[in-house]
C-alpha cells in the first residue's frame, strides 16, 4: 500500500479480529477436547471395565495418527484454499467425534473415535498455523502465535475446571457429549477469523505435494534441526508428575503425594500460559534471530529444569521451581518455533513446514517419552533426566550455529 494515507508497516496493527479467532479456538477447543481426555481414563477402565492396558494402546494409537495427520495437514495447508477447509473441517471433527466417545459401549469403539479425533486435530494444526502466518505482518509473528499460545495453554487449564465441574453435575458420559459445545464454538471462531481476515479468493489449487526435501534445505533446515534435538529430548508432563510423586510419596504417602504433584503440574500449565506472550514479544523485537534466539532461551530453561529434576529430592518449593521452569520452557519454545517456521519458510512451502515441524514435535516427544520411561525404570529418574538434558545441550549447540548463519545471512 502506497500513498500519502498509508500505514507504515511497522505500526500495522497485528492483534486484529483475524488473529483474535484464532486464538480463541485454541482456546475452545483445548477446553473442549480437554473434558474427554481429562475423563479417558475412568471411562475406559471404570465404565467400561477394561484394562489399564487398553487405555495405552488407545492413546499411543492416538497420539500416532495424530502425528501421521500432522504430515499429510502440511502437505494440505500449502494451498490457501485447502488450509482454510481444513482447519474448518479439523475443529469440527475433533469435537464431534472427541464429544462422541460418551456414547460408546466397547473400547474399541472408544478407541476408534479417539483415533479418528486426534488424526482431524494433528491436520487441522498446519493449517491453523499457516492462516495465522496470513493474517499478521511478519514483524508480528512472535506476538501472533505466543497470543495463540497463551490461549490454547489457558484451555489447557480451564478444559480439566470444567471436566471437574461437569462430572459434579452429570455422568461421564454426558460430561463428554457437552464438550462438544465449545469444540464447535472453536469451528465458528476459525470461520469468523477467516471472514474477517479479508484473505484473496482462491481461483487456482495448487498440486497436492509432499514436500519434505525443500523445507530442509538451506537456513530452514538447520533451524528444523535444532527443533528436532529439541523435540526428542521434549518429555510428555507425565514423566515430571511422575518424579515429583515419587520423591514426595515416602514422607507423605501416595494420596498427598499425588494431589501435591498434580498442583505442580498446574504450576507448570500456568508457567507456559504466562511465558508464550512476552516470549513472542522478545522474538520480534530482536529481529530475524529473534525466534532462534527465544528458542534457545527456552532449551536454557528446559535443560536448568531436567538437571533440577535429576537430582531432585523431597523440597516442594525445589520441585516448583523445577515444573516452573519447564512450563516456562515449553512456553518459549512453542512460540518461537512457530513463529521461525513463519519467518524462514517461503509461503509456498509454509503448510508443509508447518506440517513437518508438527510431526516432529509428536513423534520426537513420543521417543522422548518413551527412552526416558524405559532409563527411568530400569536404570534410575537420574539417569533419565541426564538423557534427557544431554539432548537439551544438542540443541543448544544446533540453534547456535544457525543464529550465526542468519546473522551471517542478514
Amino acid at each position: 500500500m502506497t500513498g500519502e494515507n498509508a500505514t507504515p508497516r511497522h505500526r500495522r496493527p497485528w492483534l486484529t479480529p483475524g488473529v483474535g479467532g484464532i486464538g480463541t479456538a485454541s482456546f475452545l477447543a483445548d477446553v473442549g477436547h480437554e473434558v474427554p481426555t481429562s475423563l479417558m481414563a475412568s471411562f475406559v477402565t471404570a465404565t467400561l471395565g477394561a484394562p489399564a492396558a487398553a487405555l495405552g494402546l488407545i492413546e499411543g494409537i492416538s497420539e500416532g495418527l495424530a502425528g501421521a495427520g500432522r504430515f499429510v495437514g502440511g502437505a494440505l495447508a500449502d494451498d490457501p484454499g485447502r488450509r482454510r477447509a481444513v482447519a474448518v473441517g479439523g475443529y469440527t471433527a475433533t469435537a464431534v467425534l472427541s464429544g462422541l466417545i460418551g456414547t460408546t459401549t466397547s473400547v474399541v469403539q472408544a478407541g476408534v473415535l479417539r483415533g479418528a479425533a486426534w488424526a482431524a486435530r494433528g491436520l487441522r494444526v498446519p493449517a491453523r498455523n499457516a492462516l495465522l502466518a496470513d493474517v499478521v505482518p511478519p514483524h508480528a509473528y512472535g506476538r501472533a502465535y505466543g497470543f495463540e499460545r497463551t490461549m490454547d495453554n489457558l484451555g489447557a487449564i480451564g478444559g480439566p475446571l470444567l471436566a471437574l465441574g461437569l462430572v459434579s453435575l452429570f455422568s461421564v458420559r454426558t460430561a463428554m457429549l457437552l464438550s462438544i459445545i465449545p469444540g464447535l464454538l472453536a469451528a465458528v471462531a476459525i470461520v469468523y477469523a477467516i471472514r474477517q481476515a479479508g484473505l484473496p479468493k482462491v481461483t487456482v489449487r495448487r498440486t497436492l505435494r509432499f514436500r519434505v526435501r525443500p523445507v530442509l534445505r538451506g537456513q530452514l533446515g538447520r533451524v528444523m534441526a535444532g527443533f528436532a534435538a529439541f523435540e526428542v529430548g521434549n518429555v510428555a508432563a507425565t514423566l515430571l508428575i511422575l518424579r515429583a510423586t515419587d520423591v514426595l510419596t515416602p514422607g507423605r504417602g501416595i494420596d498427598a503425594a499425588t494431589r501435591i504433584a498434580i498442583a505442580l503440574y498446574v504450576v507448570y500449565n500456568v508457567a507456559a500460559t504466562i511465558a508464550s506472550f512476552p516470549a513472542g514479544g522478545f522474538s520480534d523485537r530482536m529481529g530475524r534471530r529473534g525466534p532462534l534466539l527465544v528458542t534457545a532461551a527456552g532449551v536454557a530453561t528446559f535443560l536448568t529444569a531436567y538437571l533440577l529434576f535429576a537430582v531432585a529430592g523431597p523440597a516442594i518449593a525445589l520441585l516448583g521451581v523445577a515444573f516452573a521452569l519447564a512450563g516456562i520452557g515449553i512456553g518459549c519454545v512453542e512460540t518461537a518455533e512457530h513463529a521461525a517456521v513463519a519467518a524462514f519458510a517461503p509461503e509456498e512451502i509454509r503448510g508443509s513446514a508447518f506440517g513437518l515441524l508438527a510431526t516432529v514435535q509428536a513423534f520426537g516427544n513420543v521417543a522422548a517419552s518413551v527412552v526416558a520411561g524405559l532409563l527411568y525404570t530400569v536404570a534410575s529418574p537420574t539417569v533419565a533426566f541426564g538423557y534427557l538434558a544431554v539432548w537439551m545441550l544438542a540443541a543448544l549447540v544446533l540453534l547456535a550455529r544457525a543464529a550465526r548463519r542468519t546473522r551471517a545471512g542478514s
